[in-house]
């Protein structure tokens, strides 16, 4: 889940001086998940803008970051000056690349997360291209421990806890914890080799050109 909050109202009008038209888009998946581009949020949007004098039109892709679900939507509208990406950056960044107009995100994208009761987001993977989940009990050193220490604690945990910031867990302690519970210790004394700059050059891309 791509974890997004929305922007300062004042900043998102920001963006739209000059312009008379507007195009709100929302996003069906993640942006909705975190109530800041489903639906209801396009709708509030909307009612904002009319307020303040602007002609808006509206919509929702199922996932912006798709490009043939956005071009289809943009089919349907027209004569608009600049589209608002209610979504995450990579759904603004498929819109830009399909039209000509201005596109401006309404929401900050933070991290990729899951979420917890009480909508309660927390960021578990860093999208690094070598993922260790497979021998660290599925809890990522990477992103959990404050340092990103890939082969153990640092030695400065104290109960559990984290040297950095104490309100935390030692990623460490969690993930020695948990492979115990697996009866797989063994994991804890695999050496891994360092880690690619190849893979996480950007930017990246995979599949068929």
């Amino acid at each position: 889940m791509i974890i997004t909050e929305q922007k300062p109202l004042e900043e998102v009008l920001s963006f739209l001086k000059g312009s008379k038209k507007i195009l709100v888009l929302g996003c069906g998946r993640c942006a909705t998940s975190c109530q800041t581009g489903g639906e209801k949020q396009v709708q509030q949007m909307r009612e904002v803008l009319e307020d303040k004098g602007l002609k808006v039109a509206a919509g929702m892709v199922e996932a912006q970051c798709d490009e043939r679900l956005s071009k289809r939507e943009l089919k349907a509208h027209s004569g608009y000056d600049c589209i608002l990406s209610m979504s995450c950056g990579s759904g603004a960044a498929a819109l830009t690349d399909l039209t000509d107009k201005s596109v401006y995100p309404t929401n900050n994208t933070l991290f990729l997360g899951v979420i917890k009761p009480g909508q309660v987001y927390e960021e578990r993977c860093s999208l690094c291209g070598e993922c260790l989940l497979g021998v660290t009990g599925g809890i990522c050193p990477l992103t959990r421990c404050s340092k990103g220490l890939l082969h153990g604690p640092c030695g400065g945990s104290s109960e559990g806890a984290c040297e950095v910031d104490p309100l935390r867990d030692c990623a460490w302690s969690l993930i020695t914890e948990r492979l115990r519970k697996l009866d797989k210790s063994d994991d804890l004394r695999r050496v891994h080799a360092a880690r690619s700059n190849l893979v996480r050059s950007r930017p990246r891309s995979v599949g068929k050109k």
